[in-house]
């Protein structure tokens, strides 16, 4: 599937108009057998993955600003060749809830291209993003319809989810 501008841009209220019927649908499966959810999940999760490709949307580094830990500042600083300190007063702002997340938006390290100038050592948040490959995902739920209304790869995998006789 080619991500296009255009589906970017209809996707928060597309994501808004099915949220009824996939936050009905996660109450449904809420109470099944937390393996066949992460079975289910995880195949879809490869499948559309391998028909996506995020450097053609780029839409959670433009508009999510992902908590970065200690570990990341470390980690990013030390790529960069710059102190952590530098890196926080540069790049990193404390939030409402006391992280550390980017002072602007879009990320700060994407390339007009769509690609991270330091993706092998991008934080933790955004390593693990749209979370739908991990274990648990019955826990989750929440997040995942959260994230349908940023990655069209996620509101995919939610619509594949519902027909999928989970």
């Amino acid at each position: 599937m080619k991500i296009t501008t255009q589906i970017i841009d209809e996707l928060p209220l597309l994501a808004s108009k099915k949220k009824k019927e996939h936050s009905a649908f996660f109450k449904q499966i809420a109470g099944k057998n937390q393996n066949k959810i992460d079975e289910a999940f995880h195949l879809l999760h490869d499948q559309v993955f391998d028909e996506i490709d995020c450097l053609d949307c780029g839409n959670c580094c433009k508009s999510l600003g992902p908590r970065i830990t200690d570990a990341d500042v470390r980690r990013i600083s030390t790529a960069l060749k710059i102190k952590p300190s530098e890196l926080t007063i540069k790049y990193l702002r404390l939030d409402e809830d006391g992280d550390y997340i980017f002072k602007q938006m879009p990320c700060p390290f994407l390339n007009n291209d769509n690609l991270c100038q330091i993706y092998e050592n991008r934080p933790r948040a955004c390593r693990e993003y749209p979370h739908t490959d991990r274990r648990r995902m019955h826990q989750i739920l929440d997040v995942t319809l959260k994230n349908a209304s940023t990655c069209p790869a996620v509101f995919e995998i939610i619509e594949r989810l519902k027909s999928s006789g989970i």
